[in-house]
């Protein structure tokens, strides 16, 4: 990712002071959470807390956070809780400190667990999540109507494989232009991006989409294409290809037929070609 991103690396538990190498740390449950280190007796809680929220009330705007997951600190979830820093009796699962700090006060960006991120469907969204925030935080910085029409038209498809209803309100929103001014008009239409992206596609609804886009070629294409194009689509919906191979067609189409409204849809494209990886651990398809 590293020609197309630019990284803000940090430790959370270097920077409170822990060292590389360290004694383990872990969190111990109770009435209330607390981030112990047992070989010292130390409690960190507090001193991780400041340092969270310091850092991210001074971190300029970003698009999301990549965090390795499960340590105390970083996991987002499934990080083990014990009974106490003498017990190794794991009592419960949570998210790391460092991470709740993030939840709480970015929970709309992409953010993601590098080891989650073997799998094929969350790595697809987290990078289209990514792509696409970035795109919108450019239209921030232009501050116009112009750019956030635009914005909103190239994304229609991507937009209506998330949620179509979602869609709709944010179209209602780009639409009174002339009575909100551009601030109002963002204030309205972030959240609606925000919960628009909060999981991945469904494959029923990159079918719909991808219907909708053939639609557009309806009187130039063969009856054997169109029903080629119909068996594809029922193969993807049993998972006998990837969507890619939809896409691809699509993608002919396109450029058969040139297409300047489709040419410009990122759901062909939502981030660098460079960044697409095939493989897939096969490890939860279903998360969302």
């Amino acid at each position: 990712m590293s020609p197309f991103v630019e990284f803000i690396p940090i430790c959370p538990e270097v920077e409170i002071g822990l060292g590389v190498p360290r004694e383990v740390i872990r969190i111990v449950g109770g009435a209330e959470e607390q981030l112990v280190q047992p070989k010292t007796g130390e409690i960190l809680t507090a001193s991780m807390n400041q340092f969270s929220k310091e850092f991210l009330n001074h971190l300029p705007d970003v698009d999301g956070f990549l965090l390795k997951n499960r340590p105390p600190t970083c996991g987002m979830q499934d990080v083990k809780v014990y009974q106490s820093a003498e017990h190794s009796q794991v009592v419960g699962k949570t998210s790391g400190f460092f991470a709740k700090e993030i939840l709480r006060h970015h929970s709309g960006l992409a953010i993601e667990e590098e080891g989650r991120l073997k799998n094929y469907t969350l790595r697809h969204h987290f990078l289209t999540k990514l792509f696409t925030l970035a795109e919108f935080r450019y239209v921030k910085e232009e501050s116009t109507v112009k750019a956030l029409q635009k914005f909103h038209a190239a994304n229609k498809y991507l937009f209506m494989a998330y949620h179509p209803g979602i869609l709709k309100e944010m179209g209602r929103t780009v639409a009174i232009h002339g009575h909100l001014p551009f601030d109002e008009m963002i204030k309205e239409y972030e959240p609606l991006l925000h919960n628009l992206m909060c999981g991945p596609a469904k494959p029923g609804a990159h079918v719909n989409v991808c219907q909708h886009i053939a639609g557009y070629f309806k009187k130039e294409l063969s009856k054997e294409e169109k029903d080629g194009f119909a068996i594809l689509l029922e193969q993807y919906k049993e998972e006998k290809v990837p969507l890619s191979a939809v896409i691809s067609v699509l993608n002919s189409w396109v450029a058969r037929f040139q297409s300047e409204y489709l040419q410009s849809q990122t759901y062909f494209q939502p981030y660098p070609l460079e960044l697409v990886e095939i493989s897939d651990s096969g490890k939860g398809r279903a998360y969302s």
